[in-house]
């Protein structure tokens, strides 16, 4: 795709274009061009709204906002110098505010002399309406078993058990699910926290998802919001991996997946027993495990038994509240007790396995979940002994389980990248430990906006891999502190985080497939459905910008074409929009999941 910077409008005058060279170099030059960056999924009305202007040369041109339809001004102004440290080779950083034009309608910027233009977009109650539900695309896209984007069902064999009290190579029905990202196996570790994010974003903005879809991602509306239809894909799946009190797995399938990019119902993958046939099921039993070649770390399971007890504790409300069906909710309330009472008597983590190669979710926390499970539980419950527990959780999760305090953590080590239970238990403490709740999240704002001060784009998170996740989750930890606190002082760093993931960023792209359709997004992403079927599934949000270091150590990674935004590129960070960029540009399911909540917010109601 074209970087939108280096658009030019017609007409212009050759006394023009000498200047342009004469001041940054030959016409056409991207590297010495003017560039801008705003949001191109839009704003609402009341956003802050400020565009950036960076180059290598001075900047003394004013910028224009104009209306698109016909090209009239709005607003005409001098961009403001940015007084930060620069961003790799550009030395000169503006902004631009024009968070005073509220009217709906659709609108471009450019410079006044040069006419380099932005796309159009929107401001107004509609940039977002509906937006969530282009997730809720790309997560259809992830389903395992029946797959409703490519039509087909795929590893119906899944799969036969390691490790626990089965019998090795037994085999038990563990199809469903979601596959993780590129790749198709898939891990407790993501698929409960995307389910439980699913109904905490459906508790909290009921009124603004659809249904036009029925349960197995169909056109055609059943009666039920395509949220919880979504988010029953993943429980279906969680009440699978937990088929007994004592027994629960956390993964199917392994990086013997990794046999290059391959159709699901078509796998090549051979776990002993053919391609294509039956893969092995990882039952968590709190200590290290791995079939292969590396090991992983355990010293509990309650981190997978406690998010899984909150999103069935989650479920059973909303099944009996919202959906009267009262036989699902009380089997979500069953599983939730038993998960719950699982992750107590086994406190510690379980990570992911690997097999040949040293890659793994790394997670080290279990507090922070077993907070948000005793918090659900007892809001389903009414029962003391749970509140108790939560609180003494949340004392012990506090910060110790943020990344949002940290400068650096390893992969997956700080998962989820947002502890929950903090909020959801806020409503159900006094006012003394709501306080303490609260700081707990301002904290990791105020942390992460001194981070954010130090560059142009006021951008708050570590580089480290699947970024963009943490931005979400990030996202998501301001607007969950303004509900518990009433405190809305941190809305303009909410929307430089949110405008990131839209364009305002180095690269100028949207981190979401096909969002918005008339911009930049991710093309070549690191996925099967992409690369062998030719489809672009929008709502995917890529893993994102990774420090270089990270980046340039890992192994496989290899391009397949010329990196496009190789101009935009510094030393230190690197997005690249490319197939074989695993660690970019990889839609992931549970950081998609994870950005609905934020797309639910800045949405409207369905009418």
């Amino acid at each position: 795709m074209i970087d939108q910077s280096v658009k030019m409008l017609p007409g212009i005058q050759i006394w023009l274009l000498l200047g342009l060279f004469l001041a940054w170099g030959r016409p056409g030059n991207a590297q010495n061009s003017v560039h801008l960056r705003i949001n191109q999924l839009g704003y609402l009305a009341s956003d802050v709204k400020e565009a950036l202007v960076f180059s290598k040369q001075p900047f003394r041109e004013k910028l224009q906002l104009r209306h698109a339809e016909d090209s009239s001004l709005v607003l005409e102004g001098k961009p403001l110098r940015v007084k930060t440290a620069t961003w790799g080779s550009f030395d000169y950083y503006y902004s631009f505010d024009f968070s005073s034009v509220a009217k709906p309608g659709s609108y471009y910027l450019q410079t006044k002399t040069s006419g380099i233009k932005t796309i159009a977009f929107p401001v107004g109650p509609q940039a977002y309406a509906g937006k969530h539900e282009t997730l809720l695309e790309f997560m259809r896209q992830q389903r395992c078993g029946y797959n409703p984007t490519l039509d087909m069902v795929c590893h119906e064999k899944d799969g036969r058990s390691f490790y626990g009290s089965m019998p090795d190579s037994t085999y038990l029905d563990l199809s469903g699910g979601w596959h993780d990202a590129g790749d198709q196996l898939k891990y407790l570790i993501t698929g409960s926290y995307a389910t439980a994010h699913l109904l905490m974003a459906f508790e909290l903005y009921p009124d603004r998802f659809a249904d036009a879809y029925n349960a197995l991602g169909q056109p055609g509306s059943n009666g039920i919001p395509d949220v919880l239809d979504e988010a029953k894909w993943g429980l279906d799946w969680i009440h699978k991996m937990h088929p007994a009190p004592e027994v629960l797995f956390h993964q199917v399938a392994d990086d013997r997946d990794h046999r290059g990019f391959k159709i699901p119902n078509q796998d090549n993958s051979d776990y002993g027993w053919g391609a294509n046939s039956y893969r092995a099921a990882y039952a968590a039993t709190g200590t290290p495990q791995g079939l292969g070649t590396y090991k992983s770390e355990a010293t509990g399971l309650a981190n997978l038994a406690g998010r899984s007890a909150a999103a069935m504790a989650l479920a059973a409300r909303i099944w009996e509240e919202h959906l009267q069906d009262s036989s699902y909710a009380a089997k979500c309330r069953k599983a939730a007790l038993s998960l719950y009472a699982l992750g107590r008597n086994q406190e510690g983590y379980q990570q992911g396995n690997s097999y040949g190669a040293p890659y793994r979710y790394n997670e080290e926390t279990w507090a922070d979940d077993m907070e948000w499970a005793a918090a659900e539980v007892y809001a389903l419950t009414k029962e003391p002994a749970y509140l108790d527990q939560a609180k003494a959780y949340a004392l012990q999760s506090s910060n110790q389980d943020a990344w949002t305090v940290r400068d650096t953590a390893a992969h997956y080590q700080l998962y989820p990248f947002i502890n929950m239970g903090h909020y959801a238990l806020h409503r159900h403490v006094d006012e003394d430990f709501k306080e303490t709740l609260e700081g707990y999240y301002q904290e990791g704002i105020a942390y992460t906006l001194k981070r954010a001060a130090q560059n142009p784009f006021h951008i708050g998170v570590p580089f480290i891999w699947c970024s963009n996740n943490l931005l979400n989750s990030l996202v998501a930890q301001v607007i969950l502190y303004e509900k518990m606190s009433g405190d809305d002082q941190f809305r303009p760093f909410l929307a430089a985080q949110r405008d990131w993931l839209f364009g305002r960023n180095p690269w100028g792209t949207s981190m979401f497939t096909g969002m918005p359709a008339a911009g930049e997004y991710p093309e070549d992403v690191h996925t099967s459905v992409y690369v062998m079927l030719g489809l672009e599934v929008p709502g995917g949000l890529v893993d994102g910008p990774i420090y270089r270091s990270i980046h340039d150590s890992l192994l496989g990674l290899t391009l397949n074409d010329p990196d496009e935004f190789a101009h935009l590129q510094n030393r230190h960070v690197v997005y690249q929009d490319d197939v074989g960029d695993y660690s970019t540009n990889e839609p992931t399911m549970d950081g998609t999941a994870g950005a609905i909540l934020m797309m639910a917010h800045f949405g409207i109601p369905v009418k």
